[in-house]
Parts: C-alpha cells; structure tokens; sequence
C-alpha cells in the first residue's frame, strides 16, 4: 500500500513539476519563420507570426492534447468533439490556398526578382545578342562553355550563402541563375537542327 501511495505521489510530483516547467519555458523556435513559441504539448500549435502549423512534441501529454481529465473513465462524447474539432483544425484543406512555404521569412525566388548589377545584365544581354546573330557552331560551344561555367560558379556562391544561413544573398544568386537557365534553353533550341 505504501509503495503504491509513494509511486502515486511520485507522478504528481513528476506532473507538477513538469507543469511548472511547461508554463515558462518557450518552445522550439517556429520551423517557417524562425519566431520564437510559446511552449507546451497541449492543442495543435499555430505559430503566431506566420500562422504555420507547428509539429507534435516528441511525447506529447495525450491528455493535455485532448483536453480530457487524467481519468480512466473518460467522456466519451467530449473526447469525440475534441478529436472532430482537432481534426478540422489541422485538416490539409485549411492550408491548401496558402502561399507558397518561406524559409526564415525570405519568400522563394520568383521571375522577376532580380536586383542585379548593370555588370550583370550587361553580360547577359551580351549572351543573348550572340545567340541571335546566325547560326555558327564554334560560336554555341563557346557560349554553351561560358553558361556552364557560370551556373557552376553560381552554384557554389548558392551553396556558402546557405551555409552562412545569408539566405538573401542565396535568393539574388538563385535570380541570377534562373537567368542562365533562361540562356541555356535558348541555346537548346538554337542547336536542335531546322
């Protein structure tokens, strides 16, 4: 009897104090913005920045999560409610119209971001005039050269960016290579025989 006693009084030490610690430390910072969480493994978390859906904790407290009292008899249809409305709220059709995911706040390049020096566009203007003059193959394997060689440099400068976490800086060099992707189909289809 008094070993069962003491394991009970054990576990609500245990709860308690886990209680305790859930209530003033933070979370995990948000994984789509990097903003700081309020902690705890109750309902579904939503990040109160970016409005993303956080994960589970490791070992999430079931009880806490359904909103159910640490009971073996449980309220059958206050656990089915909780379970429905969970289920709505997390529910992948919610997010289907949302924009598309971000890394730390920097959205993903697009199109028409591009804030490239005149150097650049110089260069790439240059390309393009070369690919519109006639057709001459010595010509097309020194531009097919060139823009290998750029994407390659490109990719490297990508991949510091990243590994410095500069992730503005990966997104101008991610604009500057969609520009040589753009020439490489140019010089595709100039090659294909007419």
């Amino acid at each position: 009897m008094r070993a069962a006693l003491r394991a009970q009084l054990g576990w609500a030490r245990r709860a308690l104090r886990g209680a305790a610690v859930l209530g003033r430390a933070p979370g995990p910072p948000c994984w789509s913005c990097g903003a700081a969480l309020p902690g705890g493994d109750g309902p579904p978390r939503f990040c109160p920045g970016c409005q993303a859906l956080q994960p589970p904790a490791p070992r999430p407290d079931l009880f806490r999560l359904m909103d159910c009292d640490r009971s073996f008899r449980i309220d059958e249809r206050q656990l089915r409610r909780r379970f429905r409305s969970l289920q709505r709220a997390v529910h992948p059709d919610r997010f289907g119209q949302r924009p598309p995911l971000e890394l730390s706040g920097v959205e993903p390049v697009q199109e028409t971001d591009c804030d490239a020096d005149s150097a650049f566009l110089m260069e790439i203007m240059e390309i393009n005039e070369k690919l519109a003059e006639p057709k001459n193959e010595d010509k097309l394997e020194e531009i097919e050269t060139l823009i290998k060689v750029k994407q390659e440099e490109l990719t490297r400068e990508v991949a510091a960016a990243f590994e410095r976490d500069d992730l503005q800086e990966a997104k101008k060099l991610l604009a500057k290579m969609k520009y040589f992707a753009n020439l490489e189909d140019k010089l595709k289809a100039k090659k294909v025989p007419s």
